[in-house]
Order: C-alpha cells, then structure tokens, then sequence
C-alpha cells in the first residue's frame, strides 16, 4: 500500500492549544461528525496524495530550495467554512494570505511540479480545518453566529514547513517525515 502525504506549515502548540479550545466551545453549537484532533492542525500548502517513494525523495530535493524562502509571521483566526452556509462541509480558522505566504505557497507549487506532481487548479484559500462532514441537527447555531463570536486574531511565525505521512486509522493522524526551515526559522 503506497501512503499519503502532504506539505504544511505546523501551528505552534499555543495556536494549537487555543484552536482547540475554540473546538470544544464550538461542538457545543455545530453538528460536526470530525473534529480535527488539536496535534493535527496546520495549514496545508500542497497535497500530494499516494506518493511512492522515489517521488518522495524527489520532492525532498526540491524543497530544499524552498529553504531559501524567508520566515514570516502570519495572522490566523476568525472561523469560515467551505460548502452550503446552511450544511457547511468544512468549519475552518482563517489564515490571512499574506505576500510572503502566497510566495511561499508559489514555491512548494514549483518544487513539487518539478517532482512530478500536478499543479493545484484551485486558488489558494490557507486555512486551519476545524471540523469535517456536517451532521444535521436541528438545533445547531447558524454558521454566521460563530463567526461573530470566534474573530480574534493570533499571529503565526512561519519558520518551517513539513512533509507529514496521513495514518488514516490512528489518533493523531499526521506524523512528519521532513522538516525544511525557512531563512532566519530555527
């Protein structure tokens, strides 16, 4: 079986720790099946699907150019969601898509097209997932509601991305297999 992988920026564990704060407020309210568990958030920049190992390997090399790109801080919060407003697929924290995020977006797009990969046909929309497969119920709060109560601001310092393998059946689900500092990360 081939395993699955994707590119990311990890969320410091205190911006894991307050989105996952804003998670147990928010079941509360929504009828979510999935809650993404608190180890798991990040922003994604590239998904890679099933990966075999050569390719992999040729992805590592390219983003290893990527380390050239400079850290950056970023500003994460607010709650949107993807799908019907009434039935949302997806609950998500915003990421303010800055010019230094969009490049950096641009340069993982290149590094893994020059791996071989496809070039995402979709804009890029950064955002931290919360929540996954709406589940009806009548007595959940409009979407609108959360977003006028879950607006506040956090700044995210981008020093680093990572390549993370999926383990669909485990808890967390995503484990790191490369890590790739950015100009003036640690």
């Amino acid at each position: 079986m081939v395993a699955h992988y994707f590119v990311a920026i990890p969320l410091t564990k205190a911006l894991k720790n307050h989105f996952s704060v804003w998670q147990e407020e928010l079941k509360e309210k929504l009828p979510y099946k999935q809650w993404t568990n608190k180890l798991d958030l990040h922003i994604t920049l590239k998904f890679l699907g099933a990966v075999e190992r050569e390719q992999l390997n040729r992805l590592h090399q390219e983003l290893q150019q990527v380390e050239n790109a400079n850290a950056f801080s970023t500003k994460t919060g607010g709650v949107g969601v993807f799908g019907n407003p009434v039935k949302p697929r997806v609950l998500w924290a915003d990421v303010d898509k800055t010019d230094a995020l969009a490049f950096l977006y641009e340069q993982v797009e290149g590094a893994a097209a020059r791996a071989g990969f496809a070039k995402e046909t979709r804009p890029f929309r950064p955002h931290i997932t919360l929540a996954k497969k709406w589940d009806s119920s009548p007595n959940s709060e409009p979407v609108e509601t959360m977003q006028a109560l879950f607006k506040e601001k956090r700044l995210l310092q981008v020093e680093e991305i990572v390549i993370y393998q999926i383990y669909p059946k485990q808890t967390p689900k995503y484990k790191v297999v490369s890590r790739f500092n950015l100009s003036g990360g640690e």
